[in-house]
This record gives C-alpha cells, structure tokens and sequence, in this order.
C-alpha cells in the first residue's frame, strides 16, 4: 500500500523503492485527487525502478511527474531535466545546461522497438464497443485480448460486454487492456460519452518487440485492411519507439519515437510526395500514407505536411 510522504500546495509526493512501479488502483485514485485539487502528482523512485506502460503514459501529462533520485540529485524520469526541491514541489533547475548525468547513462537491458498504433472512431447509442480494440490486439498478436481493467494489476477477464459496460456507464473513463500473444502487448483505451448517447473512443495499442524480432512494418497495409474490413474506424496513426520489449521504461535516454504511417476514413489524395494507398473494404474504406521507417525523425515533416494537407480539404 502507499502514502503520501509529503502534501503542499502545489504537489502530492509520493515515494516508490521497487524494481516495477505500475498504475496501482491508489496511485490512480491519487491522480484524481491531485486533480480535484489543482496539485502535481510527483512520482520519486531511485535510479533502478521502471514504470509499467500505463504509468508512463500518465507521466507524459502535466498532472504526473516522474521524479528520479540519483546519487543526492533529482531529475525527471522521462526528459532528464535536472530538478530540485523548492519547498512546495519538484521544479526543473534554471540554470541546468545538460541532462541529468543519471540520464545518460546505459539502459539495464537491450533496447527493441515498441510498435504503437493510436486509432479513433465513434460508436453509436448502442451495441458493443469492444470490437476494434479486439480485433486489432488480435491481429498484432494472434491471439484475442487476455484481461482489462481500470488500474493494474487488471481486474478482470477479457470480455467485450465488460467493456461495454464499463464504458458507457460513465462520461469520460480509462480502460487498460492487456493481450495475451507471444509479444507483450497492451491497450490504453479512453472512452468519452458523445451527444445522442454515443462514445468516441481514442485507444493506443503497443505491442513490444527483442532487438532480433523487428516489427513486420511490410504487412501493415494488409493489417490495416483487415481491420477496417470488421471494424471501420475514422483513423489509424502508427509509429514505432526504441524501447524495453516488455514495454517498461528505464529512466535513461533510449531514443525518439518516428512515424510509419497514418490511415484515414475516405478515398483521399495526399501532398506532393506523399502518396495515398487505398485499402479496406467499399464499406469502409481507408486512405494509408506512409511516413517512413519509424527510425528517421524526417518522418514527422511529413506528418506535418500530410496534417496540413488534411486539414485544408473541406469536410463533406
């Protein structure tokens, strides 16, 4: 169980010594509060703990902060920016020039690449929701969803009407769906009620591969196909990051994510040098860009490019 080791103002700090810190039921309870309240949830763990990928995630917000000791300095977990304590908080250190030596230093284990895919769509007043995240975790992984849950460790079985329910019982809610492959594979899913009784649902799913097990990039539009075939979807955004396998992260530099593609509903032409490949279903139907190997960072001018284009064609 956890406490809270020091409350201000401005921040609620909590201390974690253990080798894995994940979303724990308290520590999602503690992210509400801190809510609730205007205050930074500040996470302190020593150098050799990691956060699952459901706690990272949450630290990439402005209302979680992962706070690293190292030695008798501080710096934060996923930046290296250097920090301090100033009293009411954690705050980076102004005259800082460098990363965190603590930062920089070798990752514990051999760094793979963790292949994420960010899809949205929209469903109606009524029937399931757990469709495309099934089908999706199914594809990546061969096998159908293992459990989910709202904090970790996941609470129940996999089962789509659980989902179902879950989801729309409530106006704005987070599930953590975990598959049950050979690759270690998890889905964050964020639900939010629409007008008319819908839900929009935005879901991110990562599948984890060794540095000897690359990422079948060369299948994704026949994946992508395969899905908006069973469950169409308004868009679909891939990129792959250097990370662990086993999806936890280190709080060590292990390099910068890059797009590999971006799928959008629609029959639809792209910028100068960036063409579309159509695929799915009549039904259905989707436009897949390619954006580059998920290595390079020229990937993401192409993104900008491609946004920019999108988002000039006027809506029908």
């Amino acid at each position: 169980m956890s406490t809270v080791d020091a409350l201000t103002d401005q921040a609620m700090v909590v201390l974690q010594d253990r080798p894995v810190v994940p979303l724990s039921p308290w520590l999602s309870q503690a992210m509400d509060d801190c809510g609730g309240t205007g205050r930074t949830l500040q996470l302190v763990t020593p150098l050799d703990s990691r956060l699952s990928l459901p706690l990272r995630t949450a630290a990439t917000g402005e209302d979680v902060h992962w706070v690293v000791r190292h030695g008798d300095g501080y710096y934060e977990g996923l930046t290296g920016r250097p920090l301090r304590w100033s009293g009411g908080t954690f705050a980076p250190i102004p005259e800082a020039r460098d990363y965190a030596p603590g930062f920089t230093t070798r990752p514990t284990a051999p760094i793979g690449a963790q292949l994420t895919l960010v899809y949205r769509t929209k469903h109606g007043p009524a029937g399931g929701i757990g469709g495309p995240v099934e089908r999706l975790l199914q594809l990546l992984t061969g096998k159908p969803p293992a459990g989910l849950g709202a904090a970790e460790p996941l609470e129940h079985v996999w089962r789509g009407d659980t989902l179902t329910e879950y989801a729309r019982g409530r106006s704005v809610s987070r599930l953590l769906v975990v598959g049950d492959g050979p690759r270690p594979a998890q889905a964050i899913c964020e639900f939010s009620a629409t007008d008319g009784g819908g839900v929009a649902e935005v879901s991110t799913i990562t599948v984890g591969y060794a540095q000897d097990d690359p990422p079948p990039l060369q299948h994704l539009p026949s994946l992508v196909g395969a899905l908006a075939a069973d469950q169409p979807v308004a868009s679909l955004f891939v990129q792959l990051t250097p990370g662990r396998a086993d999806l936890t992260t280190e709080p060590r530099w292990t390099g910068a994510a890059a797009p590999v593609g971006l799928a959008v509903s629609g029959h639809l032409t792209g910028p100068a040098g960036i063409p579309g490949q159509h695929i799915g279903p009549a039904h259905s139907p989707l436009t897949l860009f390619p954006l580059g190997d998920g290595r390079s960072p020229d990937g993401w001018q192409r993104h900008s490019l491609l946004m920019q284009h999108l988002q000039s064609i006027p809506q029908s």
